[in-house]
This record gives structure tokens, sequence and C-alpha cells, in this order.
């Protein structure tokens, strides 16, 4: 062969090597054939995975008398929309200015123009729960979330577990060929699955997401979130990036995300849950947007007000009909405006001011989201569905609002005057976890009653939405009144994507959606149609309704959301009913059970129906208890643990638990000449836990008590070489198990500490009282550094790694145990008290404000002296004969005098 053939030859076998690609896109658009390496197919979806494709080509022993077939890639059916569905955290049907409130949520106010506003659509009041029907299209006990994943018991409607026979909309759109994306907050993993073991069939990207990156949890610090993760691997972009905020950095990522696929792929339709932690606990906005809507001066005139031009704005939007009543406000539990000193006032105007911030700066970050689709020209095809909020406003806020959301979980909050003194000027940075006052969260549910937790009333349950798809619904700005619930929303995506739910996943049969499609609203002939849902039940914490084609029964409320402990209800089956005709009366406003005792005892026999039917059962009204009874983990059964070398990350559903109990740790160390400081053990953070640390070369061992008192041992300097430094702790109470007797007293409890180095005691200290429910949930138990905040920031900083080595470090537990004499004493005081041996029955809760003198108080002292004087004040009260309401007031003003 001659040079210049061999150079045509080569130079030819180049040129068609560069162009295949080219070629191959080329071919791709003009309907490639199958088995050609662009050919897609669009399946029947039956079965997911789809079976393998049958191979049809041609395979002799000659690889050049062969025809090659490659399997066609999966692609949804043609048209198929891209799908934006946006869910924000505890935020009331008054919050947003789309439908009535005063916060500018400009994001939504654009959906719902170039799209639809929905005034009827209902949450099940609480978070887990919602976002398990969100994603499955099932009722939230269907999918296992009765409650929140961190009070799981043992039965199928609460045990927070996703069935695989529930496959979520994420894996059915994955495996439609969709590029699927969750971003935020993930409420949704079982709490003793949530380490880096395992398993992760139950984490996003096993539930059928491609790309997850969001938090773990019910909860996180938006400053310092110690719960982040990427996928399944924490990680922690805010150390040493000062001013870093996880709504900014989510809002980033899915932006990078949609265009990273849409370059990569640019005809592939993408999937994305957008779920920022706004407006949940912690408000945590940027100070930027702090100052925006401290300059409207939305609250100044307070609670009361606001709901009047809440109200007004309503029936000005359509959002509520003309007739709409405004339901009362809840003089016996809630202090009216002008009841307020002038500090309290103060107080909560800012209180409100940071909620409203968070509220508008997630809104805005949305939009950068919603702008950034519409800068690639595909917002157009993009069905976007923006809910806000996944229950109603929190009450969790206790009446004065709390700087600290870990204490008050742990029943113990500040006084106005030490919130004004130490924290208003902090509100909302990274040295709060701070919640707002109950009033405003009632505000923020208006026209309703009543707010998140509570599902009987729909100041818990209505979350304003707003849909568009500019491709479709072209009855721009309408408003759709059908009574619909967050299980529609699954069918609906899949009706619009043209694709049907599976009967098989994995092998496993899928049992059926229980919810039903929305997408027959777009059209604007069916503006005023039926609605396609007829009935739903609503259950929480036993609080549980009814609907039924234009009627709800209702259980009364019977105790205030505020109030997770120290209530004595009645007899599951003697709370008494309400009943409303919503054709008439649209906010709950006139009970009519006496005028209609026939279709009461109707609705209440259908949701006894509905309740077996959705494995709803056994009901259960406790909430405090249920946050420590035992449940699966990796620490479940334990009582001894060794680490030998740094591991961080393990979330409190796994990490052995100190409260209320005896414990030994052993740290076997080397410190290098020159000397060493840096974590050796750690749980909790800024706002609640325990370190046990090297500081300038000494061993510390520090309890933060909720960031209000800090008892801390120290040693004498370590010198060069092997040392074994111990903190023993030892328990004076009976543990948490008499709490199966509605008894409270065995918990929180004090005890003495010792800090020996080398075999020799360096410090003794008593603690008069210790934590009794829960340390900083959205941090973890970290060895050899801290992953979060510290647990004193006059300390370290994190990470503070340990600079010398860690051996080996052990801890012991020593779990109190009941003898005979306990029980049978407790048996008999819970039968004198008429509560039940598993009653959440206690000395700890009411609805008045936190009890409260000064700050250098011993924290739990003053739980000793609440409990105490509410004892008396609750066996007063009982004496009396007085009814819920007229005993939470008795109560109050006892407890204050």
């Amino acid at each position: 062969m001659s040079t210049a053939r061999s150079f045509f030859l080569v130079a030819f076998s180049l040129t068609f090597a560069i162009s295949a690609p080219a070629l191959a896109q080329q071919v791709q658009q003009a309907a490639p054939p199958p088995g050609s390496p662009a050919a897609t197919i669009t399946i029947p979806g039956d079965q997911l995975p789809p079976p393998p494709q049958k191979f049809g080509g041609k395979i002799e022993r000659d690889a050049r008398n062969s025809t090659p077939f490659w399997p066609s890639r999966v692609v949804p059916p043609k048209g198929a929309p891209n799908v934006l569905l946006i869910i924000t955290d505890d935020a009331g049907y008054g919050v947003p200015s789309t439908f009535g409130g005063v916060i500018p949520t400009p994001a939504l106010d654009r959906i719902a123009q170039s799209g639809l506003r929905y005034t009827n659509f209902h949450s099940t009041a609480l978070c887990s729960p919602t976002r398990a029907a969100l994603i499955t299209g099932r009722n939230h006990h269907s999918a296992g979330y009765g409650v929140v994943a961190e009070q799981a018991t043992g039965y199928p409607g609460y045990d927070s577990i996703i069935t695989k026979d529930k496959a979520t909309i994420g894996r059915i759109l994955t495996d439609h060929g969709y590029h699927t994306a969750w971003f935020g907050k993930n409420h949704n993993t079982p709490e003793y699955q949530a380490s880096q073991a395992g398993p992760f069939d139950q984490w996003p990207t096993g539930m059928g997401f491609q790309y997850f990156y969001g938090f773990m949890g019910g909860d996180t610090n938006q400053w310092e979130p110690g719960n982040l993760v990427r996928n399944t691997t924490a990680i922690y972009p805010y150390q040493g990036n000062p001013g870093w905020n996880l709504v900014t950095a989510m809002a980033d990522d899915a932006i990078d995300y949609v265009n990273r696929m849409n370059a990569l792929s640019t005809d592939t339709p993408f999937f994305i849950k957008f779920a920022p932690g706004a407006t949940h606990a912690p408000h945590h906005p940027t100070k930027e947007w702090v100052k925006k809507i401290g300059d409207m001066h939305l609250f100044d005139q307070g609670w009361n007000k606001l709901r009047e031009t809440v109200f007004d704005n309503q029936k000005k939007l359509g959002v509520i009909p003309q007739n709409a009543k405004l339901t009362p406000w809840p003089k016996d539990l809630i202090k009216e405006w002008d009841q307020l000193s002038a500090d309290e006032k103060k107080l909560f105007i800012r209180q409100a001011e940071v909620f409203a911030a968070f509220a508008a700066y997630a809104d805005n970050e949305i939009g950068r989201v919603i702008q950034s689709i519409d800068d690639l020209g595909k917002l157009d095809n993009t069905l976007i569905i923006y809910i806000e909020g996944d229950n109603g406003t929190s009450a969790e806020g206790q009446p004065n609002g709390t700087p600290n959301e870990v204490a008050m979980f742990n029943q113990i909050n500040p006084s106005v005057e030490e919130q004004l003194k130490y924290f208003y000027d902090v509100w909302g940075t990274d040295r709060t976890y701070n919640h707002m006052s109950i009033g405003w969260a009632w505000a923020f549910d208006t026209p309703f009653s009543w707010t998140k937790q509570i599902v009987s009333h729909f100041g818990g349950t209505r979350q304003g939405m707003a849909i568009s798809w500019p491709a479709v619904i072209k009855d721009k700005g309408g408003i759709r009144s059908q009574f619909h619930h967050v299980i529609d929303v699954v069918p609906t995506i899949l009706e619009a994507a043209k694709i049907k739910q599976p009967d098989i996943v994995d092998g496993i049969k899928q049992s059926p959606i229980e919810g039903v499609s929305m997408m027959y609203t777009f059209d604007a002939s069916n503006a005023n149609a039926p609605s396609t849902r007829k009935t739903q039940y609503f259950e929480m914490f036993a609080d549980r309704a009814i609907y039924n084609d234009g009627w709800i029964a209702s259980t009364k409320v019977l105790r205030p959301p505020w109030v997770t402990a120290g209530v004595k209800l009645p007899s599951l089956a003697d709370y008494p009913w309400e009943l409303y005709d919503l054709k008439n009366d649209w906010t709950q406003a006139e009970d009519v059970a006496a005028k209609y005792p026939d279709k009461l005892k109707e609705l209440q026999a259908l949701f006894w129906k509905e309740a077996e039917k959705y494995q709803v059962l056994p009901l259960d009204s406790s909430v405090a208890t249920r946050l420590i009874l035992p449940r699966p983990s990796l620490s479940a059964g334990r009582t001894s643990f060794v680490w030998r070398r740094p591991l961080t990350g393990t979330p409190n559903g796994d990490a052995p638990s100190l409260l209320n109990a005896s414990y030994v740790f052993k740290a076997d160390i080397e410190i290098p000449q020159g000397g060493a400081e840096g974590m050796l053990i750690t749980q909790g953070g800024r706002f609640g836990g325990y370190g046990f640390y090297v500081l300038k070369n000494k061993a510390v061992f520090t309890w933060n008590l909720v960031d209000l008192k800090r008892v801390r041992w120290e040693g004498t300097e370590l010198t060069p070489g092997k040392h074994v430094i111990e903190f023993a702790f030892a328990y004076d109470g009976l543990g948490t198990a008499t709490m199966l007797f509605g008894d409270y007293s065995g918990i929180g409890k004090g005890g003495t500490g010792t800090l020996k180095v080398d075999g020799n005691v360096v410090a003794t200290e008593k603690m008069e009282h210790t934590l009794p429910f829960i340390l900083q949930w959205d941090e973890a138990l970290d060895i050899g550094s801290d992953t979060g905040t510290p647990v004193d920031d006059n300390d370290y900083a994190a990470p503070f790694a340990f600079t010398g080595k860690i051996n080996r470090i052990a801890l012991d537990i020593d779990r109190p145990k009941l003898s005979p004499a306990d029980i049978k004493r407790m048996e008999e005081a819970a039968r004198a008290a008429g509560d039940g041996p598993s009653a959440d029955a206690g000395k700890m809760g009411s609805a008045e404000p936190q009890v409260s003198s000064n700050i250098g108080l011993n924290l739990v002292e003053k739980i000793q002296l609440r409990i105490d004087k509410r004892e008396g004040c609750r066996k007063d009260a009982e004496a009396k004969g007085l009814g819920m309401v007229d005993r939470v007031k008795f109560v109050q003003e006892c407890v204050r005098r």
C-alpha cells in the first residue's frame, strides 16, 4: 500500500471516529431505528424495572458477519413535563401574600398568577406524615407515618417505614427515564436508620431519587446543619465559611443540578422535590431579610389586628368565600394583644419579624430556582406544584416563644425578661435555635382555628397551594375550591406525565395509590366541577376528623398543641365530637352536631371504617412519652460501646443515650511532646449536649444544659505520654420507666460527676438536675472532632480535631431498674390519680408560660420548681371538677401566683 493511500485511510478513520457522535445525534433527531445507539423506548410501566429488552441483532462466530443491537434508552412518554414539587414547612394558610397574608411571597404569587390557586387543599397536620403521603400517594398511616419518625412505635401505621409495596413518585419517574432529585428536608427515613451504617433503602436515594442534597430529620440549624448530607455522605460546607446559609446553598445546588442535567441530556425531563426547612424552627433568615421585613413594620399592631388584616385580604383576593366567618380568638388559652406588657410586645414583634423574614427569604430562593428553569427555556412545559407548608403554623414555641427549641422540648423556657436581656439582639442568628409565641401561630392560620398537630380543625391542615403548567393551564390566575388532600399530588403528576401506577416494582405487588388526580381542575370548564375526592379521614395523637361530601365531623380539641405532657385525657371512645356543614360554613365556625345528630353518627361510623382500612389503629393520645420509648437502633439493647479511631456523624437515633442514667467514659489517649487538645467524644452542641475533650492540655467534661447553664469538670495539665482519663456520672433518679405509670419523677434528676486522670480524682461536682428528654437533634455523636456547633463556644470552635492519639474510648451505661416496691407504689399512685399504666400523664406540661427566675438558677431547678408548683395547682383543679379549658385557665392563674 502506498504511503499516500495509508495516510488517506488513517485520516478517514480518524474523521469517522471524531464525527461519529455528531452523526449519532443527527440520526437521533430522525427517529433512530431500534438497536441503534440513539434508540429510545417508552415502557408500559406495569412492571418496574421493565423486563430486559430482547436482543434484536444477529450473532455469528465472526463479528464481521454479525449485527449489533443496543438496548433502547427508556424515556418518558412524548410531551411529559418537567416537574418541580415545592413544599415549605410549618406555614399555615394565612402566611403567604398569595393567600392574603402580609408576608411577601412573590415566587408563590408568580405561580398563582401564571396558573391556579387552590383554596381547599389539606395536609396531615404534621411533618413526616404529610411528606410520606406526598411522595407515595397513600395516606400517612398506610405509609407507616402516623406520627413523626422520632415518635415511631411498633405498629404498621406508626413504625416510620415506607414498605416496598408503596413505590415513591421518585422511583416511578426514575424508571420511566426522568432525572430525579430531592433537595432540603428529609423527614422520611426512620430515625434508627439514619447513620452511615444504613441501611440506605429508606433514604431518598434508596427510595428512587437519583440525587439528594439535604438534611436528615425534622429540622436543622440553617447556619451550621450537623445533619446535612449529599446522597448518603455527611458534608459540612459551613465550616470555615462564615455567613453560609442552607436555604441559599440548597437553591444553588438545585440550580446547578437543573443546568447540569440540561447540558448533559437536554431532552430528558426532570423531577425535583424542593423542600426548604423554612419556616420550621429554628427561624434562621439572613440579616438582610430581617432588615427588609423589620423596615415594613408588619406586626407592630399585634396578632389580633394581623388576623383582621389577613381576613380582609383573603376576601379581597377571593381565596375565602365572601360569607366566610373569622373563627373566634381563644381568649381562654392565649392573651389578646392589648393584654400584653410593653416588654412582651417588643419581644413578640421581633419573633414575628424573624419568622416572616425566614418565609420571605425562602420564597426568594425558591424564585431563583424557578427563574433558572425559565432561563433555560423550559418553564412552558414544567409542572410546578408549590405547597406553602406541610401543616399549619407551629405553636410549639410555647406562650413566650423560645430562644432554643431544644429547651422547649425539655419542658423549660426563659422568661420574657431573660429573652429580652440575653437573646433579643441575636434572635435568628447562629446563637439561637428560636421559635415564636403561640399567638402568632394562631394568627398565621387565619381564618381557621388551631395550629400544627391539630387535624380536627383546618388551622392544622389547610395549606395554600398554587399550580402552574403554562403549556396546559390556560385559566391563568384562576381559583379552585375543590376539596383535595396531599395524597392527590402523586396521581396528578402521573396523569400529567401519562404514566400509570406500576403493578409490580422489584417483584413486589404494589398497593393501590389512595389519592385521586387533580388534573381535571386544570381545565377552565371544570373550575366549579365537584371534587373527585369525596371522603378523607384525619388523625393525629387521637385528635381526629372525617370529611365526606361537604361535611366534616371533628373531635373537640382536648390538648393544646403546645402541651406535650401532663394532660389527663378521657378515654378515646369518650372524646366529644363536633359537626360542621362546610358548604355553608367554610371555616368551621358553627358546630351543628346538636342540629344533625344522625349525620354525626353516620360520619363517626365512617371514620372507624376508614381507620381500619388505612392502618390508623391503635389510636394513641401520647406525645412526649413516644419520644423516649424504646425503638430499634444500632444501640438498642446495648450498654457498652467502644471506639478505637475517629468517627463522626452518628445521629441521635443510633447513638447511645446518656439521659436519665449513670455512665462511665474511659479514654485511653496519648499526648505528644508540646501538648495536645481537641475533642474526644461529643453529642449535641451549642443548644444542648455534652463534650469530653482536652483543652490546652487539660481534660475537660462539659454538660451544656440547653444553653442556659453549663456544668464543667476540668483536670490538671497532662504530661506527654499515655493517659487514661475517665468521667463517671452517678444518676440519682429511677429513670424513664416511671413514665409508663404516668409518673415523670424518674427523669431529669441530678447526680454526681467525677473526673479522673490515670485513676486519680481531679474534679468532682454535683449536678442538681439533668436534661430529661432530648439533646440537640440536628447534631451527631462524634469521636475525634466536632462536626457541628461547640458545646461551649468559649472553649473551642468546630471541628476541634484531637491533636493527640486516640487508642480507645469506652462508654458503659447503667440504666436504673425499678424494684418491685417501686412498681407497686407507682401502680397505686396511678390508680389513685385515675391514670392508666401507659397514659401520657405526668407532672410537666400546661398551657401557662414557663416559670422562671434568675438566669443563673440551674436549668432543671427551674423544672423542679415548675413541677412542684404545677402539681399542687393540678390537684386543686381536679378537686374542683373543672373541664379542660377551665382547668387550664385555673392552673395558669395558680402557677402565676
